[in-house]
């Protein structure tokens, strides 16, 4: 095995998965690919992208090293140990005396950090149950639900290597066995981990990973048949293309999920979906067909059942409502001032919704109060607006933080000229990006 990874012949990798009894359904389900993907390797096909070998490699548990895509510190100790003799185990009386002893000179303010490699902690994976139960998966679902607070709280950069982590080892559960229902869900339960793996990485700037994850994750909830999750990472990943400002694409992607959300008879997702469109008409300056989407989206909000909804839809309520409203209007006013009328009633409504809970959100609907304000020539409770996003948005771990400043900085240095405050606020915010 390691011969192979080494000459990345990931045909004869998995023929050894193979013959040691591991299917291409579960080679698959680890590695991120379809079961048609690993059927062809096994047929000879060579794998040569970089991200798909790296991808294989940390699905598959094994060091990047391995296969020579990074030489990590995991790869060096494990070759290293490799071609030495093994060493006779040491007591385990010993290590815990020396734990001990350890311990007492920490405890007393005598030793500092410790060169010893039995006390140096070191990153093993947990192994996965042999068989897995209906409380497995309520446990891998918990944790998808405290993470994604603390994403809405803090930003992705807060939490993105914990979802990774988490993600690690809900992959391997897919080896353990399980009873048919158990596993359906599972499947469910880790499209939603994916899911969120994708927003956190689009959240950090890292833009291929969330194509990557968002790409599992659809995979997964298209196979589970979880209609309104496949709907969510639609809007998701259209809100990617947004942030590129591709809103043709969004477009496609808000309206390809519309079809799923449908097919669920969710009108909730419906209406998450609708919202979005609306946002994507919004960026197009097409101002007729957004005003339409987001008088759809309120009426789909007003039919929907709120009694029960699904965690990926859940964060869609009444004030999110009022914040596309706000989000929407906002846009058109970049090209249309009149639209500020009612943009800013709409986000002052949501902004005196939004707690703690949801701070990256209030800092994005801070910053588009203060453009709409600046917009409308009403620059001094704009500027002392825009100090307030600038305050908010410095604890949040979000790159798009910065991106939805942008807005406000131009039109701060518009209004620069006639207004030291304005000025102030554009100085303000420079130095927020420099930082």
């Amino acid at each position: 095995m390691r011969e192979a990874l080494a000459a990345r012949d990931v045909s004869n990798v998995y023929r050894l998965l193979r013959r040691e009894g591991i299917s291409q359904r579960q080679i698959a389900a680890q590695t991120g690919q379809s079961q048609s993907e690993v059927s062809e390797i096994l047929k000879g096909r060579q794998v040569m992208a970089y991200d798909v070998l790296a991808r294989i490699a940390d699905g598959l548990g094994i060091p990047r090293g391995s296969m020579g895509l990074a030489y990590d510190e995991q790869t060096e100790v494990a070759v290293a140990t490799a071609e030495k003799d093994p060493q006779p185990e040491e007591d385990e009386n010993v290590k815990r005396r020396r734990f001990l002893a350890h311990a007492a000179a920490v405890t007393m303010g005598a030793a500092t950090i410790s060169s010893d490699p039995d006390l140096v902690a070191r990153t093993e994976r947990t192994p996965a149950p042999n068989a897995i139960g209906m409380t497995d998966v309520r446990q891998l679902e918990a944790a998808t639900r405290a993470l994604r607070a603390l994403d809405y709280q803090y930003g992705g950069g807060f939490c993105r290597d914990a979802v990774v982590a988490q993600l690690s080892w809900g992959q391997q559960m897919l080896s353990s066995s399980a009873a048919e229902v158990v596993r359906d869900r599972l499947f469910v339960a880790l499209a939603d981990l994916h899911n969120l793996a994708g927003w956190t990485s689009f959240d950090t700037g890292k833009r291929s990973s969330a194509r990557s994850h968002f790409g599992r994750a659809l995979e997964l909830a298209r196979e589970a048949k979880a209609h309104p999750l496949v709907a969510n990472i639609l809007y998701r990943m259209g809100r990617v293309y947004l942030h590129e400002d591709a809103s043709n694409d969004a477009l496609k992607l808000f309206q390809l999920g519309q079809l799923a959300a449908q097919e669920s008879g969710s009108e909730l997702a419906v209406a998450v979906l609708c919202a979005n469109e609306a946002w994507a008409y919004a960026q197009l300056d097409m101002p007729q067909q957004a005003i339409r989407s987001l008088g759809r989206t309120r009426d789909e909000y007003e039919r929907a059942d709120k009694s029960d909804p699904e965690s990926w839809v859940k964060f869609f309520n009444q004030t999110d409502v009022y914040a596309m409203t706000g989000t929407v209007h906002s846009v058109l006013a970049q090209y249309h001032r009149e639209h500020t009328k009612y943009a800013i009633p709409a986000l002052e409504r949501c902004l005196t919704e939004y707690d703690e809970s949801m701070a990256r959100s209030r800092t994005f609907m801070l910053s588009m109060l203060a453009t709409d304000h600046l917009i409308d020539g009403n620059i001094e409770y704009g500027t002392k607006i825009g100090r307030s996003a600038i305050e908010a948005a410095s604890p949040i771990k979000s790159g798009r933080v910065k991106d939805r400043l942008r807005p406000l900085q131009n039109e701060a240095q518009k209004c620069s000229a006639v207004s030291e405050d304005a000025r102030d606020l554009y100085e303000r915010i420079a130095k927020f990006f420099a930082a």
